[in-house]
């Protein structure tokens, strides 16, 4: 299976508009969404073999990045 970054505007590409206006009005979401950037960024990082990581921590990140992406969706469905 390819490696491939999750950003925000490809998960939610439906919600592209109100993922842009959090972006630049509201600070907690424009948090959330760093966090949750980072976070991929990481995760790639680790499944590229870039970083050594043990797996057990690699799915700790991975359920990490479920989590904000759940916090970010309910979010935007309510910005909408």
């Amino acid at each position: 299976m390819p490696l491939e970054h999750h950003p925000l505007h490809r998960e939610f590409p439906e919600l592209n508009s109100q993922l842009e206006r959090l972006l630049a009005t509201d600070g907690h979401f424009s948090h959330l969404a760093g966090e949750y950037a980072a976070l991929d960024k990481r995760i790639y990082e680790v499944e590229s073999g870039r970083e050594a990581l043990d797996s057990l921590v690699l799915q700790g990140l991975k359920m990490q990045r479920v989590a904000l992406k759940d916090e970010i969706e309910e979010l935007l469905h309510k910005a909408g």
